[in-house]
């Protein structure tokens, strides 16, 4: 049973919180509750304007005393226990949230021709926003997608009601899914409730059952997290969570909402990584469990399912280190044996304490999404950085050895940087990830110890030519979290990194590889046809450009004419 709890003279739109209130009669949304069900004396407590209700099976009198924190409100039917917020939120919840039901309205983040269909189409007055758009909303975040979930009716009748207002694609019909399109608007996902059961292993292997009279509190037990099963009405303005999932994100805690359904689809343990990252979340510990217990379905997943969860956390996380632990901690860090492989590696105390190689990694991840420049960059930009940063040293789980430096026996990891490279080349194969990723995170990682060599010029311009297409400044990104992520040494830059930023911004190189100075229809011009002895001409100039010998065009021909490369 689950609705909306009305307070009395309560405005829709009122910035105030009703304090001090009696309830009235629940409205017509609010189905299965009568005016009795109600204590007559119930208020709604000053400065609180969240809501928890337990429903008593069999209770009859209501409780002694009234919690300062929240109202309570007793009935006859089955115990559970569910949020109502409207507008406002619990006064020990983030001061974002504060802030947010304070400052805005959900409604102002949902198209105009949306919020028009929900408010005026009575084939979808029981429709709920859902899942990752209230979830967003409630913490500030910005909102990529919008799901609606349609109660009280069945696939036909929401599919010929949708046709009337925009172009409707019933491509999900076997998953109870419509894609509308409106005018303006992205593609927005309309569903009905829905119960899903595992018949058979992957993604695809469930079978789906579909019902109209289904209620919210049966329809959620499908969802993953509790932060993802809260239902928002933009008619009434109110949020409804039949799971605790406020108490949760409040609590910043990812926890499971149904242990069957979630067990049925291993990518929600992958899912939990990229969320405990993004939304720096503590990983519930009946989730840690049932992760483990989830370790053997990992087979069944499709590599660009797993690939997908991996460039979110790269794209997204506010702390990485979060989903990387909770891998070790689930051990479903040893699907990923690249990773796995530098668990317990040993590093040099003096210039290491803080611990192993993963450890110094978690480390690193974390430092590169705190740093400014990081932040602002564009998701895609963002992603190829942290994973760069996350495999950059894969290659100390072979080259790690105990050898005696100036007489004193240290822990060294020579060549690890070249070496990594190519692990890095096979973890990314076994994501599945594009081709143009491998071309920007392979070179960052077997480079990401440059900046410990002399910057001379000639130096710069061939790392900014070994790079590409990345960059000088990608990788200055890439080696200053290299160099934060080694607590409790002091969070400060080498000098080596700014001298190299600083050489190569001179140069015009932090941002771009040196371009040929000498280009091929040069050569036409001086009778050298296309074919291999132009290339080789091309190549051998570029060398030498590369070297500092050629600055121009015509010292580049001269050059060549001195080699009796050109006649």
């Amino acid at each position: 049973m689950t609705g909306m709890i009305a307070a009395k003279g309560s405005p829709m739109k009122s910035n105030v919180p009703p304090v001090g209130r009696e309830f009235l009669e629940p409205p017509s949304s609010f189905t299965g509750l009568r005016r009795a069900d109600f204590s007559p004396h119930s208020v709604i407590p000053a400065n609180r304007v969240i809501f928890k209700a337990f429903w008593d099976h069999g209770s009859t009198e209501g409780p002694q005393n009234q919690r300062a924190s929240n109202l309570e409100i007793w009935t006859k039917t089955e115990p559970i226990t569910f949020f109502i917020i409207r507008r406002f939120t619990h006064a020990s919840a983030p001061a974002t949230l504060m802030e947010l039901f304070q400052s805005h309205d959900f409604n102002d983040r949902l198209p105009e021709a949306l919020l028009d269909l929900l408010q005026q189409e009575p084939v979808v007055s029981h429709a709920y926003v859902v899942g990752g758009f209230v979830r967003d909303a409630l913490l500030g975040e910005p909102s990529k997608d919008i799901d609606i979930e349609v109660f009280g009716t069945s696939y036909a009748k929401l599919a010929s009601a949708l046709e009337r207002w925009g172009r409707v694609d019933q491509v999900g019909r076997s998953f109870g899914v419509i894609k509308l399109t409106l005018p303006g608007c992205k593609a927005i996902d309309f569903t009905i409730p829905r119960q899903d059961a595992k018949i058979n292993p992957g993604h695809r292997g469930f079978s789906v059952q579909f019902s109209q009279n289904m209620t919210q509190q049966e329809a959620v037990t499908r969802r993953d997290f509790t932060i993802n099963a809260l239902f928002y009405d933009p008619r009434e303005r109110y949020v409804m969570d039949c799971v605790n999932g406020l108490e949760d994100l409040s609590q910043k805690r990812l926890r499971v909402v149904d242990r069957t359904s979630f067990a049925e689809d291993p990518l929600r343990v992958l899912r939990a990584m990229q969320f405990a990252s993004r939304f720096d979340l503590e990983i519930d510990a009946e989730l840690l469990s049932l992760s483990q217990e989830m370790f053997p379905s990992f087979t069944e997943l499709a590599k660009e399912r797993i690939c997908e969860e991996w460039l979110k956390w790269a794209a997204k996380s506010r702390r990485p280190s979060a989903g990387l632990e909770f891998l070790l901690r689930c051990r479903w860090i040893e699907h990923f044996p690249e990773l796995s492989a530098i668990v317990d590696v040993p590093q040099d105390p003096e210039w290491h304490p803080e611990g192993d190689v993963f450890a110094h990694t978690c480390y690193c991840c974390d430092a590169l999404s705190e740093l400014p420049e990081w932040k602002c960059l564009p998701p895609g930009d963002r992603s190829v950085y942290l994973m760069a940063t996350l495999l950059h040293d894969l290659g100390k789980a072979t080259t790690t050895v105990e050898a005696l430096r100036n007489g004193s026996l240290r822990v060294v990891s020579p060549g690890h940087e070249q070496v990594g490279g190519r692990w890095a080349k096979n973890f990314l194969a076994r994501l599945g990830v594009p081709h143009a990723f491998h071309q920007r995170v392979i070179p960052l990682v077997a480079n990401h110890m440059v900046h410990l060599h002399e910057p001379t010029d000639r130096a710069i311009r061939r790392l900014a030519y070994r790079l590409q297409p990345e960059t000088i400044k990608g990788l200055c990104m890439v080696m200053k979290a290299d160099s934060l992520g080694r607590p409790p040494k002091p969070k400060t830059i080498p000098e080596s990194i700014r001298q190299l930023q600083k050489r190569s911004e001179s140069l015009e190189l932090e941002q771009a590889a040196p371009k040929n100075i000498l280009q091929g229809r040069d050569l036409l011009r001086l009778g050298i046809k296309p074919g291999p002895k132009m290339g080789e001409i091309l190549a051998k100039v570029f060398n030498a450009q590369l070297d500092g010998q050629i600055t121009t065009r015509e010292s580049a021909i001269a050059w060549a004419q001195s080699k009796k490369l050109i006649q």
